[in-house]
């Protein structure tokens, strides 16, 4: 009985450490956006929470068959700022609608591409802005279940999933692989959303 047949593939040495200095780029960003603000004791502190979480709780290796591209990480650093000026503002002015009861709405939003690390990155970006909250990923399907507040209707679900797929092509566009960067050319898969 052969047992190399069943064995995954090997993975050169470099692709391991370049994989984990991705991963650690990413939790390090991530837990700097936890934070909130940017200083050095925040910055040694996520590098070295980053390097125990990968070695004690070694995770399946999320695979990166991307490059960064420096002008699309602009584009998502611009947009990403953006959004979360218009959306902090957009709070303010419903928090002070006294009488005004907002509707919202769990949104299922099945993504283009299916990789865990864009699945990730667009759940953490979306979550990070306020007024909505990743609620339940499907991994199989790389798809995010997402809680959005003040949602008055069927076309406002409707404007919020286009806004999730245009943050997953500025992720994919930023430091995708060529082959999921064509996938985005796929339509949009089709969404329900629940109005409670």
């Amino acid at each position: 009985m052969n047992n190399d047949a069943a064995a995954p593939p090997a993975v050169p040495v470099r692709s391991r450490w370049r994989d984990r200095a991705v991963a650690v780029t990413v939790l390090v960003m991530v837990w700097m956006l936890l934070w909130g603000v940017f200083s050095w004791a925040n910055l040694i502190s996520g590098l070295a929470v980053s390097v125990v979480v990968l070695v004690v709780f070694p995770l399946p290796p999320v695979i990166f068959a991307g490059r960064l591209r420096l002008l699309g990480l602009l584009h998502f650093a611009w947009r990403f700022l953006t959004d979360l000026v218009v959306a902090s503002v957009q709070l303010a002015v419903l928090a002070f609608r006294f009488g005004h009861q907002p509707r919202s709405a769990i949104i299922r939003v099945p993504l283009r591409v299916p990789s865990d690390l864009v699945l990730t990155l667009t759940g953490e970006a979306v979550s990070l802005v306020p007024g909505s909250l990743i609620v339940d990923t499907d991994q199989a399907s790389t798809t995010l279940y997402i809680h959005v507040i003040n949602v008055a209707d069927r076309a406002a679900v409707e404007a919020f999933r286009r806004n999730v797929y245009e943050t997953e092509a500025r992720i994919v566009r930023a430091i995708g692989s060529d082959a999921e960067i064509r996938m985005l050319d796929h339509p949009v898969p089709a969404g329900k959303g629940e109005l409670t």
